[in-house]
């Protein structure tokens, strides 16, 4: 296939009211990624040219396509008179010429970039239109694929099939390729003569009969792979199914999930072998989790790197920028954010570290935190290897505290620390001897009744 130029045609303009939702369809997101971006990746896997065809007013679509695809062609499909016409909105695309020509929509994220070349294989071999079906459990409601022997005659729309169309199992996925030798005179003999008046690309099927040509059918591996998007249920059907689909490629690769159906993963996720994954987890975008790493149950990771042999949670939370590297520990309720801790470092619970360094063999103490904003700027912490933060620490950035230094518990430190040196700032302690069994009696004798008058 590779020796085949080809251009996918995305149809993303569709507006997506059932979603009710003031976010355009294709931008609700799965897995940390809109839908459009989903079927995107799929199409760049394939090395195809890509255009997307988007709606009026959609800049927000617009920047999601070219932010992923700066190469891509956008085009606008002014008035919505069926997926024919959006097709012809990339007319310009379509000139330039390509040996095969894909339509895909961009609220059928599941679709496999295997499925999209598979598409293409009859066109290599001649025919002039290869649409992707598919048999579901129930076909009630999808247009019926028509066929004759190993060619397709008609896409007949259920509301207008027979009886004995509407007993076919073989449904339209929606997706075809045309040869791009026939593609745009296919397209510009399509016409709007049914009842709503619309250019209909199912029609390039009978179409392409009629002038000769071949059409067969081209069904997907997976049912799954042509789930729409048109509701908030079914977005969620089709993220439950991507989870799925996301946790067994980690399973095959040797990662140890003992309750996987609860573990949220995204679409870029990278666990690395012998990793454990406990309850509860969630990866947002951007995450690596190197060999032997443990991730305990209802800890949150977003952004983050976590090295070699690492412990996370349970209940930890690394946001964008945290870095562990090798046998780092960080414990329950801890907060990482753009910090770097270093090999062997500990902080093992209740802590804010944030814009900061962590030396190797450090011990950050429970309740320490990272006084990182000023309120207008962010300041750094950088603590040295071996040093120890005593419980209840803060540190008030910008501070730097020395290789083996230690800080008091309890202490403010406004100022740099020097290696191996000792800082405490706190209050000095005052004892008071007896003052609590004085205080009970003088709050007892408040409390003695009243003698009535």
């Amino acid at each position: 296939m590779s020796a085949r130029s080809c251009l996918t045609v995305v149809l993303a303009a569709g507006e997506g009211t059932r979603m009710r939702s003031s976010r355009p369809k294709v931008l609700h997101a799965i897995a940390g990624r809109p839908l459009v971006g989903h079927v995107l990746a799929a199409v760049q896997a394939t090395g195809s040219r890509v255009a997307v065809v988007v709606g009026p007013n959609a800049d927000a679509v617009t920047a999601a396509v070219t932010a992923q695809v700066p190469d891509a062609a956008v085009f606008v499909q002014a008035e919505r008179r069926g997926t024919a016409h959006a097709v012809l909105a990339a007319r310009a695309a379509l000139e330039q010429g390509a040996d095969d020509i894909l339509v895909a929509f961009a609220d059928t994220p599941l679709i496999r970039p295997e499925t999209l070349a598979a598409l293409r294989a009859p066109l290599a071999a001649g025919a002039a239109v290869s649409v992707l079906g598919f048999r579901p459990a129930d076909p009630a409601g999808y247009g019926r694929l028509v066929t004759q022997g190993d060619d397709l005659v008609a896409i007949r729309e259920e509301k207008d099939a027979s009886a004995d169309e509407k007993a076919i199992r073989l449904c339209n996925a929606g997706l075809m390729g045309i040869s791009g030798a026939h593609a745009l005179a296919l397209l510009d003999r399509i016409d709007a003569n049914n009842a709503k008046g619309e250019f209909y690309l199912t029609d390039v099927v009978e179409l392409a009969r009629k002038a000769g040509f071949r059409a067969v059918v081209t069904e997907a591996a997976d049912d799954s792979e042509v789930l729409g998007v048109n509701t908030q249920a079914q977005l969620a059907e089709v993220g439950a199914v991507l989870q799925h689909r996301l946790r067994g490629a980690l399973l095959d690769a040797g990662v140890t999930m003992a309750a996987p159906e609860t573990v949220h993963l995204a679409f870029d996720t990278k666990i690395a072998r012998d990793v454990t994954i406990e309850p509860y987890v969630v990866f947002g975008t951007g995450v690596s989790v190197a060999e032997g790493a443990v991730i305990r149950a209802f800890s949150h990771l977003e952004g983050a790197t976590v090295g070699p042999g690492a412990i996370v949670g349970p209940y930890a939370r690394l946001r964008p920028g945290a870095v562990l590297e090798r046998d780092v520990h960080v414990g329950n309720f801890v907060e990482i954010k753009a910090a770097t801790v270093e090999a062997g470092a500990k902080a093992n619970h209740l802590t804010y570290i944030g814009d900061a360094r962590i030396g190797a063999k450090a011990n950050i103490g429970a309740g320490t935190i990272t006084c990182n904003y000023d309120g207008i700027l962010k300041h750094k912490t950088d603590i040295g290897a071996g040093a120890f933060i005593g419980s209840n620490s803060s540190l008030v950035a910008p501070v730097k505290i020395g290789d083996g230094a230690y800080v008091g518990s309890g202490s403010v430190i406004t100022a740099d620390v020097p290696a191996d040196g000792l800082a405490v700032a706190r209050g000095k302690q005052t004892v008071k001897e007896g003052w609590a069994a004085r205080w009970r009696a003088v709050m007892a004798a408040k409390k003695k009744p009243r003698s009535a008058p």
